[in-house]
C-alpha cells in the first residue's frame, strides 16, 4: 500500500481551496458586469411618468421662504464682482415675492438678480407654459446615465416654439421618481439683443417632502462688456413658518 502522504505532499493540493471565495467573487463581478442594461420605457411613457410626479409634487407644496445667495462673476471666476442675498416667499399654488436683503460690489449684479426673479415669478404664475410637456417640448431619449449615483434617463428638449423661458438643451429625469434632477441648455429665443452664448444650468433637490429648483448657473456673453456667470444657491428654507432647514448640497 502507498504511504500516507505528508502534509507537505497534501499542501498544493490543498491550497487552491483557499481561492474559491476569489474566484466565486470574480464570478459574481463578472456576471453582474455583463448583465444587460435595464430597460428603457417608450419616450411617450416617460413623460406620461414626468407628468404624474411633477402632479403629486405640487400638490406636496406648502408656503416656504428660502433665502437664496447670488454671485456675479466677470472674466475672473475666483473673485466675484457682486454679491446678493435675496429671500423669496412661496404661496401655493403660483405666487412668488422676492425682497432683497444684502447687496455688495457691483450694482449690475443686483440688477440683473431683480430681473431673474421676476421671471422665476412670471413662469411659475404660467407653470403650464414651460412645464415639460408635450405641448411645450418634442422629447428625444439619448441614453441612461448617471447623476450623482442615481440611475437617470437623459432627454433632449427641443423647445416647438422660441420662447426666452423655454430651454433647448438636455434633462436628467430620475429613473425611479420621474422628477427632474438637472436640466441644462439654452434659451430658444434670446431674452435680449445684448445677451449672447447665453447657457443656463439648473439642480433640484428634495426640501420638506418638496422637489425644487435649489441651484442656479447662468454663463452669458454681454456685448461690449464680455463674459459674465451668474451663480445662485439656496442657503435655508423656513416651511410653513418652522424652524430653518438647510438647502440640499
Amino acid at each position: 500500500m502507498p504511504g500516507k502522504r505528508s502534509s507537505e505532499e497534501q499542501g498544493p493540493l490543498r491550497r487552491p481551496r483557499a481561492w474559491l471565495p476569489c474566484l466565486y467573487g470574480m464570478a459574481i463581478v463578472a456576471a453582474a458586469s455583463a448583465e444587460p442594461a435595464r430597460p428603457v420605457p417608450p419616450v411617450a411613457t416617460i413623460m406620461a411618468r414626468m407628468t404624474e410626479a411633477r402632479a403629486l409634487n405640487r400638490a406636496r407644496f406648502r408656503r416656504y421662504v428660502v433665502t437664496r445667495d447670488y454671485e456675479l462673476f466677470g472674466r475672473e471666476r475666483d473673485r466675484a464682482k457682486s454679491r446678493v442675498t435675496s429671500d423669496v416667499a412661496f404661496v401655493p399654488p403660483d405666487s412668488k415675492q422676492y425682497t432683497i436683503r444684502r447687496s455688495s460690489g457691483a450694482g449690475l449684479g443686483e440688477r440683473v438678480v431683480r430681473r431673474m426673479l421676476e421671471s422665476e415669478a412670471e413662469i411659475t404664475r404660467q407653470h403650464a407654459a414651460t412645464d415639460l410637456s408635450d405641448a411645450n417640448y418634442a422629447v428625444r431619449f439619448v441614453r441612461q446615465e448617471d447623476d450623482t449615483g442615481v440611475r437617470c434617463y437623459l432627454l433632449e428638449l427641443l423647445p416647438r416654439r422660441k420662447d426666452h423661458n423655454l430651454l433647448r438643451g438636455r434633462v436628467w429625469v430620475d429613473a425611479t421618481t420621474y422628477l427632474v434632477r438637472r436640466s441644462e441648455g439654452e434659451p430658444a429665443k434670446s431674452p435680449s439683443w445684448w445677451l449672447r452664448d447665453v447657457r443656463i444650468a439648473f439642480r433640484y433637490g428634495e426640501v420638506g417632502g418638496m422637489w425644487l429648483q435649489t441651484a442656479s448657473e447662468v454663463t452669458v456673453n454681454v456685448r461690449i462688456v464680455g463674459p459674465h456667470t451668474m451663480v445662485s444657491r439656496d442657503v435655508k428654507y423656513r416651511i410653513d413658518g418652522a424652524a430653518a432647514v438647510d438647502a440640499p448640497e
